[in-house]
């Protein structure tokens, strides 16, 4: 057992950590993956979103945002709020029915699943008898009416979801009412809408699927109006006064009824194909809003000619002579209309519409001139082009903020000034502590800059680095521009465009300099990008210089694509960051690497094939390194050809596995017969897997073969201003890490202030470290006197960190996939080193320097270590002593690409991708947490002698149905036995017994 305690366990370190550190994912950022269903409370102005994992999400004013997750995950099929509460029904695809309430407990709202509830037929009966297809919640808040694939209306008391038998409305009890030459010739089929009277709240519409509508006497339980369409129902709607309603059909036309007074058959007033005479699509959902000048507003999903139109995604407005479809790039999922709620009001007089699309949602603005979008403060479709990069910046100062901020808005004139629409509940969480930016590379070359500060991910401001090339599309062509002729009178809307105009544009590398406002960006094709903030709209000619990483050696011949071409003479940019300089990389393969020094004017790039310096104030090249090592084949065929590689590394791979147990079979038995060799290793094995078994010993680390593919790869670079040459002097440095476990060190010599544009900045390379693992290096990082990481560029200057301490000696830290190790200088001798103790091959994937202040005072912070492994758990490695202080496990290890994802910010929180437009926001501090915290306010409504306060309680969180008792006791019960099963002493009380009985 001693080999399992730890040695050296301090308590008062113990208590430190746990002020310390704290894992906590607290927010999702971004657009839900698969949606599958929308709701919205007028009530409450909250609107709901379900996808096809199960989860339910809640919107309402920027910052009010809840989750749910629905254990079985399945589809969400439909959400409905129920009226003037704070309760909502989902309907799963597996049939089921879910309650969900916002209950207040702690001084905030929470969303809690509160019944479930599956529609069970009769012994016998078809599944479809109960499939339910339409759901209405009642105006009376009491009850749900079920409409099935069998015709049949089941009613459903709330919230204890009991079937009440007596009420169900069958089809042959609406049959009865049709005259018999109409009942022979159609059937009722499935229930395609229920919809309320909106006066009357006894009468309930019904419509099936073959065209029948019955408008349904709840009262006296008989129908009163039956209408007989023409084509297969889709959809209907009531209009305000309830003097008519609207139905839309499968053949692309949609009619208005009269609901009469008396018993007379009604006939359709009006049947109208928007886009006919042709064969048209569906109108799948119609809305008909009047207003106070006359004119109604009518609004319809669909309904586009089949033949020419039949694969838009389009939701049409008219209103009088006004008609525009709006034309989508994703698959629309549902959509509704935000107006007057008012019961007394008159008119409905539409203020927005709000779409939700597979990919993205949008808001158009019903009141403006032009119908233009509103821009969303959250749900940002964040992979509007795949998302290839990421980069976090912590702390922003004021000056550069509003100056972002004021570029962006430059480019949003074209969005409505309206305010958010959908505005319910309040945001009581606190005023973030201060303004982060989250930097998005995409594959279509363009940078966004995201507000990360709080719980709405915000788009502040979008650059594009297309125009500094010449691609196939034209950035001045509009895609939304139509004659005045054009029919239908189609307009794109939304910013999901998965479509790139060429691949080698995509973003791979980004950093930002917070102080000074340079910008350098990297991309797929060896582009190097140097950029400045300027505040107006500029047109200068972009400095070109070539960088050959290959130095011109023989034997050498790049196989991948082709350099982007680039525009001649003078380029015109807008309000923003503005490419001053591009270096361009030979061969052009994608950047792996990028640092920027802002205070000394150097960018530093690296590929596959090497690295190098470049001086973007004089915009000269200082130096390029060739990494490359004679048997990288893989390196020069490009990204885009790795068929034969893929059977080239399974073959070293194969040799490497037989070459480790050829030498270590010659180790262990270099005499005797076969036999006791063989049975040498045997034993050798056998004590080997024992010894792995039994304790968490460190895990071997074998070396690679300087052979292996990609060796010369560059994987980090750093600027350091430390000890390189000798202990007396300190010099401006570059420090280069690659695939193979090399470390390069350049001493640079930079001219000061006064002669800098006169004199050249010189690198001389002083070191050359090879681990002798040979795995990747992923992270460099100098540490000075008082063993703290050196600041920032431009950081002492601004008086934001305290200088470095260049007295006492500097260590080294090299960081590669298997091991941490800390050198002297400026000797690079080996001092201390942390192997991973992983038995099932854990790696290092990512790796940042993050500051950790204590919840309980402000007095104390420290500098660790964030480690993100392949297996998906972070790390937390004391600086400068090594020792692992905590692990948490993150993201499933078979997610690689959340794993490659992943960014860490200077203070312990992280974002990675969960999907492609969502990122998932961690903390691993007790003092930094952004989370929603919010409240949804409870008008006094009385329902089922329940009463429940403006503001809710907690004890209302904990009411439950009488048939709920039941249910509580189970899982207190089971929470009990959880309990025991977790003690030790129940357990060898237990175990005691057994042993008694045997």
């Amino acid at each position: 057992m001693r080999r399992f305690l730890r040695p050296g366990h301090d308590p008062v370190r113990e208590r430190l950590k746990r002020d310390l550190f704290q894992f906590n994912k607290t927010v999702e950022h971004g657009f839900p993956h698969q949606p599958s269903a929308l709701g919205y409370s007028p009530f409450l102005r909250l609107m709901a979103i379900g996808t096809r994992s199960g989860a339910i999400k809640l919107y309402g004013a920027p910052g009010v945002e809840f989750m749910g997750l629905h254990e079985e995950n399945n589809t969400v099929m439909q959400i409905h709020f129920i009226p003037d509460q704070c309760q909502l029904v989902t309907l799963l695809d597996d049939n089921s029915l879910h309650l969900w309430s916002l209950k207040q407990h702690g001084g905030a709202s929470e969303l809690l699943e509160e019944h479930r509830f599956t529609l069970k037929g009769p012994p016998g009966s078809p599944p479809s008898a109960t499939q339910v297809t339409a759901v209405l919640p009642h105006s009376s808040r009491e009850v749900l009416y079920l409409g099935t694939e069998s015709g049949n209306i089941f009613v459903v008391e709330l919230p204890s979801f009991r079937v009440l038998e007596d009420r169900t409305i069958t089809p042959e009890a609406v049959l009865q009412r049709i005259p018999e030459d109409n009942c022979k010739r159609r059937s009722c089929e499935l229930v395609e809408a229920l919809r309320e009277h909106p006066k009357n709240p006894d009468q309930i519409l019904i419509g099936y699927s073959r065209g029948l509508i019955v408008l349904w006497d709840l009262q006296n339980n008989k129908a009163t109006h039956h209408f007989l369409g023409s084509q297969q129902l889709e959809n209907l709607y009531w209009q305000r006064d309830g003097s008519k309603f609207i139905s839309c059909h499968y053949d692309g036309s949609y009619t208005q009824w009269p609901v009469s007074s008396d018993n007379r058959q009604p006939e359709p007033l009006e049947n109208t194909v928007p886009y006919g005479p042709f064969p048209c699509k569906a109108i799948s959902k119609i809305y008909w809003q009047t207003t106070k000048n006359g004119l109604p507003y009518i609004i319809f999903q669909g309904g586009m000619p089949r033949a020419s139109y039949g694969d838009r995604h389009s939701i049409s407005v008219i209103h009088g002579s006004q008609q525009t479809a709006f034309d989508f790039t994703s698959r629309v999922i549902d959509f509704f209309l935000i107006f007057s709620s008012d019961p007394a009001a008159e008119f409905d007089d539409p203020s927005a519409l709000v779409v939700l699309a597979e990919e993205e949602l949008v808001v158009i603005d019903l009141k403006s001139a032009g119908w233009p979008a509103v821009h969303p403060p959250y749900l940002a479709s964040l992979h509007c082009s795949a998302i290839t990069c990421s980069h976090h910046v912590s702390n922003i100062p004021l000056k550069l903020w509003e100056r972002i901020i004021s570029a962006g808005s430059k480019q949003n004139i074209h969005y409505s000034s309206m305010p958010w629409p959908i505005d319910g509940g309040t945001n009581i969480a606190p005023d973030p502590p201060q303004r982060d930016l989250l930097l998005t590379g995409h594959e279509d070359g363009t940078v966004r800059f995201w507000d990360a500060s709080g719980v709405c991910l915000h788009l502040l401001y979008k650059l594009s680095t297309v125009r500094v090339f010449l691609t196939d599309a034209d950035p001045n062509d509009n895609m939304n521009t139509l004659g005045e002729d054009e029919w239908p009178p189609l307009r794109k809307v939304g910013t999901f465009d998965p479509y790139s105009d060429d691949p080698r544009l995509g973003i791979q590398k980004i950093y930002l300099c917070k102080y000074s406002g340079y910008l350098a960006v990297a991309g797929t094709a060896g582009q190097v990008l140097v950029m400045e903030l300027n505040d107006e709209d500029a047109e200068h000619v972009v400095d070109h210089a070539e960088a050959d990483l290959l130095q011109d050696q023989e034997g050498y011949r790049w196989k991948g694509h082709e350099k982007l071409k680039t525009r001649d003479g003078p380029v015109r940019f807008e309000a923003g960051f503005q490419p001053f300089v591009l270096v361009q990389c030979q061969p052009p393969a994608v950047v792996t690497s990028l640092a920027l020094h802002s205070e000394w004017k150097l960018v530093a790039f690296g590929t596959s094939h090497g690295f190098g310096l470049f001086d973007h104030q004089q915009k000269q090249l200082v130096f390029v390194k060739c990494t490359l090592h004679p048997s990288d084949q893989l390196a020069l065929e490009g990204p885009l050809s790795r068929v034969k590689s893929l059977k080239k590394s399974l073959r070293q791979s194969f040799r490497r596995i037989r070459r480790s147990r050829v030498s270590s079979r010659k180790r262990r038995g270099g005499s005797g017969n076969a036999s006791e060799v063989q049975e040498a290793n045997a034993k050798f094995d056998q004590d080997a897997l024992q010894e792995m078994e039994l304790a968490p010993v460190q895990r071997k680390i074998e070396a690679r073969s300087a052979e292996d593919s990609f060796t010369g790869f560059v994987r980090t670079l750093y600027f350091a201003d430390t000890f390189l040459r000798d202990s007396s002097r300190h010099c401006p440095s570059l420090w280069a890490g690659t695939n193979g476990g090399t470390v390069y060190a350049f001493c640079l010599r930079v001219p000061p202030a006064e002669r800098r544009m006169d004199e050249p900045v010189r690198a001389e390379q002083a070191k050359e470290i090879q681990l002798m693992h040979r795995a990747p290096v992923v992270g460099i990082l100098v540490l000075d006197g008082r063993s703290t990481p050196l600041p920032e560029p431009l950081e002492v200057a601004h008086d934001l960190s305290k200088s470095p301490d260049m007295q006492g000696s500097h260590q080294l830290l090299v960081v590669s996939e298997e091991q941490f190790k800390v050198f002297t200088l400026p000797k690079v001798s080996s001092k201390l080193k942390l192997k991973l103790t992983a038995l099932e091959g854990c790696r290092v994937r990512k790796v940042t320097v993050a500051n950790f202040g204590s919840c309980k005072t402000d007095d104390y912070s420290e500098n660790d270590l964030a480690v993100l492994t392949n297996l998906g758990d972070i790390q937390i490695i004391s600086l400068p002593f090594l020792k692992l202080q905590i692990r948490y496990p993150c993201i499933r290890k078979e997610d690689v690409s959340g794993i490659a994802s992943c960014v860490f910010t200077k203070y312990g929180q992280g974002f990675y991708l969960i999907s492609p437009s969502e990122f998932e926001r961690f903390s691993l501090s007790t003092k930094w947490l952004v989370e929603p915290r919010c409240i949804v306010d409870m008008p006094e409504v009385t329902t089922n002698n329940q009463v429940h306060n403006k503001s809710g309680t907690e004890n209302a969180a904990r009411k439950s149905s009488p048939g709920d008792s039941g249910e509580d006791e189970r899982k207190s019960g089971r929470l009990m036995e959880h309990a025991l099963l977790n003690d030790e002493k129940v357990l060898k009380e237990i175990q005691s017994t057994l042993e008694g009985h045997r």
